[in-house]
């Protein structure tokens, strides 16, 4: 349980690491954010596909596997088509910004929620490391997203300081639902390779529906790309380590 505690909560204080920066600056190249976003990429496919599967696998059917991803997937759909994706850097939405901000808050904070049950629901397996290491990509990945949500609060005239305490806010929600997710798999046995697949799914998710396109989306390809390599093995080598 405190190792739990200890990676959900340094997983959810990556958001606040990242929108530290907003302190001091108040940009960031584009080819600098996509190489970021694409090793983040990169981390969160081997962390789904070297490790939440083949240990989902080692614990129950094919069957269930599929099942776990795909639900994974559907449930971070759904959270898509309730709440509308925002550019941060590029938002045309005619709302206030009052509400605007608003909005944004919410659309982060709800999306935090699957990543904190994959950090949660990867504690509750026998291999405790592997919590460790899903905690680590989802902290990666939260980085770059307190940076960008701080950024675009200060567009809206908020002032640093309440930016960087409001993006770092957003992530404080993950600890909750890790802590929902790691109770959730060991009070029903039988959920454990689900939920690990189901965590697999909504990490992949992520990857193919936010961080890859939007490391593409700038010209910066071929950067991104050999990041995105570069984070598959550094993540691939930290599990070979960890074993």
């Amino acid at each position: 349980m405190e190792d739990l505690l200890m990676g959900s909560i340094l997983s959810a204080m990556a958001t606040g690491v990242g929108a530290l920066p907003i302190l001091f600056f108040r940009t960031v190249t584009h080819r600098w954010r996509d190489i970021l976003l694409a090793f983040t990429a990169g981390i969160m496919m081997a962390a789904a596909t070297f490790s939440l599967i083949p240990q989902a696998l080692s614990k129950d059917s094919f069957l269930i596997v599929c099942l776990g991803v795909l639900t994974g997937m559907l449930v971070l759909t759904l959270l898509e088509s309730i709440i509308p994706h925002i550019d941060l850097e590029h938002s045309r939405m005619n709302l206030s910004m009052d509400t605007q901000a608003i909005l944004v808050l919410s659309a982060i904070t709800l999306h935090n929620i699957p990543e904190g049950l994959s950090v949660g629901v990867s504690y509750s397996g026998d291999q405790n490391e592997l919590g460790g290491l899903i905690a680590f990509a989802i902290g990666l990945q939260n980085a770059p997203e307190g940076f960008l949500v701080a950024l675009f609060l200060i567009n809206q005239r908020v002032s640093r300081l309440k930016a960087f305490f409001l993006a770092t806010m957003t992530g404080s929600v993950e600890v909750v639902s890790a802590i929902s997710g790691y109770y959730l798999t060991n009070v029903v046995d039988g959920l454990v390779p689900y939920g690990l697949s189901f965590a697999a799914g909504a990490m992949l998710f992520i990857v193919y529906k936010e961080l890859i396109p939007e490391s593409h989306g700038d010209g910066h390809a071929g950067a991104a790309t050999l990041s995105f390599i570069t984070g598959l093995l550094v993540m691939i080598g930290l599990t070979e380590w960890l074993k």
